[in-house]
C-alpha cells in the first residue's frame, strides 16, 4: 500500500477507534442521550453517522465501489451496545484495508462526481479520491469533537 494511502487509512482508523472508545466508556443509557439543544444528536447518532460517512466516502467515492447509503437512517438509529458498534467498525476496517490496497498513488488523482446519495448534504461536486479520503479524516475529526462534548453533557447531568 502506498505511504500516502496508508496514512489516510491509519488516520481514519484512529478517529473511529477513538469514537468506539468514547462509546465504550458511556453507560448504555447514555448512548442515546440527546442534549436539549436544537439539532443536537446522541452519541449513537454521531458515531453511526461518522461510520456511514466513512463507508460512503472511502468505499463508494474514493474506491469507486458500488454501494448504497441511507444518511437519514444514520440519524434515526437507537443503540444499546457499544460492542455492537465496535464490531461494525472493525468490519469496516477490513473492507477499507482491502479496497485501499487496490488503489495506487496515481488512483488518488482520479476525479469523479459522486452521487447525491453518497455525498450527503449540499451539492455534489467533482473531487479526487485523495480529496475524498481527506474529507473522511476531517469529517470524523469534527464529529469526534461533537461526541466528546455530548459525552461531557451526558455525564454532567444530575
Amino acid at each position: 500500500m502506498d505511504d500516502e494511502i496508508r496514512a489516510y487509512k491509519e488516520s481514519i482508523e484512529r478517529r473511529l477507534v477513538e469514537i468506539c472508545d468514547v462509546l465504550d466508556r458511556l453507560p448504555p443509557s447514555d448512548l442515546n442521550f440527546r442534549p436539549d439543544i436544537v439539532g443536537a444528536n446522541s452519541p449513537w447518532m454521531l458515531a453511526t453517522h461518522t461510520l456511514g460517512n466513512a463507508r460512503a466516502w472511502v468505499l463508494g467515492i474514493a474506491c469507486s465501489q458500488p454501494m448504497r447509503r441511507d444518511r437519514p437512517a444514520e440519524f434515526a438509529g437507537i443503540g444499546d451496545s457499544a460492542a455492537e458498534f465496535r464490531g461494525e467498525t472493525t468490519a469496516f476496517f477490513g473492507l477499507m484495508e482491502e479496497a485501499l490496497a487496490r488503489l495506487s498513488s496515481e488512483d488518488l488523482n482520479h476525479r469523479t462526481k459522486p452521487s447525491r446519495e453518497l455525498w450527503g448534504e449540499g451539492e455534489p461536486r467533482e473531487i479526487s479520491a485523495r480529496e475524498a479520503l481527506l474529507q473522511v479524516v476531517e469529517h470524523a475529526s469534527l464529529h469526534l469533537g461533537h461526541l466528546h462534548v455530548t459525552r461531557d453533557l451526558a455525564l454532567a447531568r444530575p
